[in-house]
């Protein structure tokens, strides 16, 4: 399956990020020479996706002027300046622009990976082809402690052997974490209350009804929170030479 929509959530403060993000919002923070959403564009292009739908709020200006940069594929503004919506909130308002009956990828703007092995499928178009909507409501990507930089050391969900997630307990086997990327269909976010909501809300829905799975991230995973992790960060682009 290739998933041809997407939505990018990058409407977020970035208030652990300050002061930097006082002036700018976190995903035009440059990570190797290259604002942080980019990554993600580059990722989304790259695996096929031909619209793009991204929320903007902190320094929304900022955003829509880099974003009217993008010719590779159509980008549609989701505005959130007169209304912050939490990242459940914010999805379902701007699943709303993309075509609610066919899936669509979701991803951080402030969430990268790099040094995918070369000749084989990217982590997109894995998790695109994992995705299979009789079954699930969710598809995410997921990556191993040893393969994050920048990460608190949390993890988030234990991973099954056919890919079905639960959330995590202590010592539980497989332990993983979100990598902050999602395939879903649109229609998912039907009956979402309107206004701000966690997104962690229908990922616990998904659990209980089985609904929820993961595929492995290959490469680097990285979160750059704060701007002591800037360096780290960059440490790894460059080890990889900024290859994909």
């Amino acid at each position: 399956m290739i998933i041809k929509q997407a939505m990018v959530l990058a409407a977020g403060l970035g208030t652990r990020m300050r002061p930097i993000t006082e002036t700018m919002p976190k995903p035009l923070v440059r990570i190797g020479g290259k604002p942080m959403i980019d990554y993600v564009l580059d990722a989304l292009v790259a695996a096929g996706v031909q619209t793009v739908v991204v929320n903007v709020h902190h320094h929304a200006d900022q955003m829509e002027a880099h974003l009217a940069k993008e010719k590779r594929a159509e980008i549609r503004v989701s505005d959130e300046r007169d209304r912050l919506m939490d990242s459940g909130g914010g999805l379902a308002k701007g699943l709303k622009l993309l075509d609610q009956y066919h899936p669509a990828l979701v991803m951080n703007a402030d969430l990268f990976w790099i040094g995918e092995p070369e000749g084989e499928p990217s982590n997109l178009v894995r998790l695109a082809g994992q995705f299979d909507p009789s079954r699930m409501d969710m598809s995410m990507l997921c990556v191993d402690q040893e393969r994050t930089t920048g990460h608190n050391g949390k993890n988030d969900f234990s991973m099954a052997e056919d890919g079905r997630l639960t959330r995590y307990v202590a010592d539980a086997p497989n332990p993983v974490v979100y990598a902050g990327a999602l395939a879903l269909m649109p229609r998912l976010f039907d009956d979402a209350r309107d206004g701000p909501f966690n997104l962690n809300i229908y990922f616990d829905r998904a659990i209980a009804t089985g609904r929820l799975f993961g595929t492995g991230l290959n490469g680097q995973w990285l979160t750059v929170g704060t701007p002591d992790a800037i360096a780290p960060a960059e440490a790894v682009v460059a080890r990889y030479g900024g290859s994909r």
